[in-house]
Parts: C-alpha cells; structure tokens; sequence
C-alpha cells in the first residue's frame, strides 16, 4: 500500500449497512438513540453511544498503523495542548490566593482559611450538577464558557478587600472550576487508547508543577512594580484576562467528541473511532442511564478510589494555600519565597510527566502512584524532624519533596479513564472522585491552623499519615482489578464454549460491544489496568 492510500477498505457487511441506515433514520429524526441488536447481550435493544452514528455496531473499515499513528500526532498538537492550557489557567487562578497571601492581602488569620475554603466549597456544591449539565450539552463548549466566566469572577477580586465579598467570588469561582478535570478525562478517553491515556493525562496535569514556576516568577516581577494599586490586584487582573483568552480558545478549537471534531475529515473521524474500539470503553452517549449510576455507587472500586483522593487531596488543600508561608517561616523574605518555590513545581513536573510515561509503558496505574507519594512521605517527615532545626536548605529541599505527590491525582484521573465503561458511570465516578477532591480540601486548609504557626507541625504530620495510609489502598485496588480480570477472563471463556464462537465470532461480538454504552461490568470483553 502506497503512502498515499494509507487505509484499506473493507466490504460493508449488508447487515451491518441496514444497521446504518436504521441509525441514519434516528439522526434525520433528531434521535440520538441506537437500536442494536446482538447475539451475546441478554437486552434485545441498547442506548448507544453517539459513535454508532459515524461508525455502526461493526468495523466496516480497516487503517493501517501509519495513518493511525498520524492520525495521533494530529490529536496530540490540539486535543493534549489546549488540555493543558486550561489546567495551567484553572491551577495558576485557583493559587492566586497564595500568591496575593505574601503581595499585600488584607485578609489575614482565619478570614484566610476560610477564603481559601470557599473555593472548595463552591466546587463541592456543584460537581454532580454541573457534570449532568455537562452530558446533555457540548463538553468543549460547556467547558470554553465556564473557563470565560471564572476569568472574568477573577478579575473582580481585584476590586475588593472585604471578606464578604471575596468569600463569595471564591465561592462562585469554585462552582465555575469544578467541570474542568471530569470534561479533560473524558476527552482523553474518547479520543486516545488506554496505553495512551496516562501520558496525555500528565501532559495537562504537569501544568500544577508549571504553574508553580510561571506564577512564582510573574508574582515576582509584579512584586517591583511601582503603581498605586497593591501588587495582589495587579496579578488577579493580569491573571483573570489569561483566562478570558484560553477561554475563547477552547470555544473555537477543542472538539467535543471525535464524531463533531471539525478539526478531523470525515475518514479520520472513523479512524478516530476505530482505534479505540477495542478498548471497549466507549465515547459519548447524552442519555442519562439510573442503573449506570447505582453501578458506579456499589462498586467497591469507587470507595477505593474516593479514599485514594481523599488522602491525596488533604495535603494539596493545606499546602497549595500554605506553601509559601511555611517557606518563609524558615527565615526567608517574601520576595525569596516567590522564586525559591519554583524548584518544587519543577520537580513535581517531573514527577508527573515520568509516573504517566510509566503508567502508559508498563500498563499500570497503582504502582506509579506509590512511586509518586513515598519522596512526600519522606519530605514532610524531614520538615518535622528539623524543625527549628535552622538548616534552611535542608528544609526547603524537603519542600521540594513534598510536591511530588501530585502526581497520584493525575493517575487517578487516568485510572477512572481507562477503568469505566459507560457514560453515564464515567460521569458519575468522575464527579464523585471530583467531589470528594473538593472536601479533602476543605478538610486540607483546616490543618494548618494559624494557632500552629509558623511551624504547623500537626498539619505536617496528618500529611504523612494519610499518604502512608494510601500506600495501603493503592495496593489494595491493584489487586481487586487483578482479580476482575481473572473472574472475567472465566466467564468470557464459559461464554465462547456455551455459544460455540470461532475466534472470527469472539472478534465479531467484540466489535459490535465497544459502542453500546455498556459499563465494565457488563461488557465481558472489558479488561481492567491495574
């Protein structure tokens, strides 16, 4: 085959084409719904995914590895970036806040923490609306207008120095933040294949670690500026038009699924779909499904899951807000915490980008997380140890130490992406671990009490002890998927046998699978990544 006839095409099945045209009659219709029918499900109709539209229940059309790998450099230059630009914009305006703590903020003492905690309460509030928001519209569009919307709220806490009204804003710049990281993992897992998704994942995640970097030098600089206005103000103003631009970006180019891709020719969006179908994990469906919530609700992976996030999320709630005064607790002035900081965001960068390379190689997803919290578990007891101690390198090193665990976030994301089958579940499972994130941080800004200034000793400790107690988990989860696998590997087994499938059935029977909105649970062709 010559580079310029990069896929072969395959003889339509006439069953499969009166498929198609039962599922181009539902679209003139304006009926998203997909009626399929299939031998190896018990159901005689199913709820399909919007692919069924562009792709039917069988592959009718082959690619070779060369365009798909093309195909994928194409995603990579638009999907992972503009991914990333709205996690650096999300993690850069939500850490304004400790940026502005050390720049000339008025609110002080307890006023702070509750200012800190507002954001998370505002995202705890409305993680599961704004998800089921999410699946009845355009993810992309639904997340470019949220991204606008925080920009502009941003902005406004350059205006005033009242508590009231600052805890509000911070509030409602919760509420508008708390659909960004459910609509990327989501994104993720339509448009790349499992042993892709951890990388692309750390691709946009790495940005907490950039953020601490571009933010601790742009604090810096606005630090020497010489205005009548406080130099918190000017960062929340410069700061909250970022935002406004990327915004406006991921209106005009983010694709919400590969079937609207505009980016994409009708033959890539296929190819597009194509190679993900035997990942089983299906794309997009806009129906909203009970059973696939009750699903995600009683299985034990989730409250695994939860807890993994929660013990992660304490320690990001204390420190992404307490960060630079512990920093400058150790003997250093205001303007030297802003750039001693950027190492740790450097380090922790590194951190995410290498658990997700390794995550994707190896085909794991547990593992990389114990690799990602032990160098914390170190840091934080090192800061507890030399505590007025007066070795001021030793303890920032140890800062430095601390930040690695964020990667463990950023796997989990990937876990969730390439361990649920099923929109409505995927939803689901994402907003809850999202929801949970937001109370861990309540919970985090809480334990650095200013009573325990300037060492917070007690909030250094509940740090270790919950990432010790995640080791534990992380190991636990890894085995229960091992187990699945085994089970579903059984049962797949009994069901070829019982059927009398040749290997051309098993192949057939999967295929008509991937896009039937099916959850994990249900689809015995699913396979778990530990």
């Amino acid at each position: 085959m010559s580079d310029n006839e990069p896929r072969q095409r395959t003889r339509p099945d006439p069953e499969e084409s009166e498929r198609k045209s039962q599922i181009s009659s539902h679209d003139e219709k304006h009926d998203p719904t997909a009626v399929v029918s299939t031998q190896s499900v018990e159901s005689e109709s199913l709820d399909g995914d919007e692919a069924l539209k562009l792709v039917g229940t069988l592959r009718t059309e082959v690619f070779t590895e060369e365009y798909y790998a093309k195909l994928r450099r194409k995603l990579d230059w638009t999907i992972p970036t503009i991914c990333a630009a709205v996690y650096f914009t999300q993690f850069l305006d939500k850490n304004t806040l400790s940026y502005a703590s050390i720049m000339g903020l008025p609110i002080t003492g307890q006023h702070y923490n509750l200012v800190s905690a507002a954001f998370y309460i505002g995202f705890l509030v409305w993680e599961f609306p704004t998800q089921y928001i999410a699946q009845r519209l355009r993810i992309a569009k639904y997340l470019g207008v949220n991204v606008c919307l925080w920009g502009m709220i941003l902005m406004m806490q350059a205006v005033t120095p009242r508590f009231g009204a600052f805890f509000a804003l911070r509030f409602i710049m919760g509420m508008l933040e708390s659909c960004v990281a459910p609509i990327l993992i989501l994104l993720i897992g339509m448009f790349y294949k499992k042993d892709e998704q951890a990388r692309r994942v750390s691709w946009f995640y790495v940005m907490n670690g950039v953020t601490a970097i571009f933010g601790g030098f742009v604090a810096y600089g606005i630090s020497f500026i010489k205005s009548p206005f406080a130099a918190y103000r000017i960062l929340y103003l410069l700061l909250g038009s970022l935002a406004i631009v990327v915004g406006i970006i991921v209106l005009l180019f983010l694709p919400d699924s590969p079937v609207h891709a505009r980016m994409l020719t009708r033959e890539e969006r296929i190819a597009c779909l194509e190679r993900v179908r035997n990942d089983q994990g299906g794309t997009e469906n806009h129906h909203f499904k009970r059973y696939q919530v009750w699903e995600a609700i009683t299985d034990v992976r989730t409250w695994l899951i939860l807890l993994t996030v929660m013990t992660t999320s304490i320690p990001n709630g204390g420190l992404s807000n307490f960060t630079n005064l512990i920093v400058k607790s150790f003997g250093y002035r205001s303007k030297q915490v802003l750039i001693l900081n950027t190492p740790g965001g450097a380090i922790g960068a590194l951190t995410t980008l290498g658990c997700g390379w390794y995550s994707d190689k190896k085909g794991e997803r547990m593992l990389p997380i114990i690799f990602a919290i032990v160098p914390t578990i170190v840091g934080s007891a090192m800061l507890i140890g030399l505590n007025n101690s007066g070795e001021k390198g030793a303890l920032l090193f140890a800062t430095y130490l601390i930040g690695t665990f964020g990667a463990a976030l950023s796997l989990v994301y990937a876990y969730n992406a390439t361990n649920t089958a099923g929109h409505t579940k995927k939803v689901t499972i994402n907003a809850m671990t999202l929801f949970t994130f937001a109370l861990g941080n309540i919970v985090g800004t809480e334990i650095f009490l200013p009573k325990d200034a300037p060492a917070y000793i007690p909030g250094k400790i509940a740090i270790m002890v919950l990432l010790i107690a995640q080791l534990f988990i992380t190991l636990l989860l890894r085995f229960i998927n091992y187990r699945l696998n085994r089970q579903k590997a059984v049962k797949l087994a009994e069901l070829i046998q019982a059927k009398g499938w040749t290997d051309e059935d098993v192949e057939r029977e999967r295929e008509k699978h991937a896009f039937l909105d099916m959850t994990d649970k249900e689809n015995p062709f699913f396979v778990y990544t530990p």
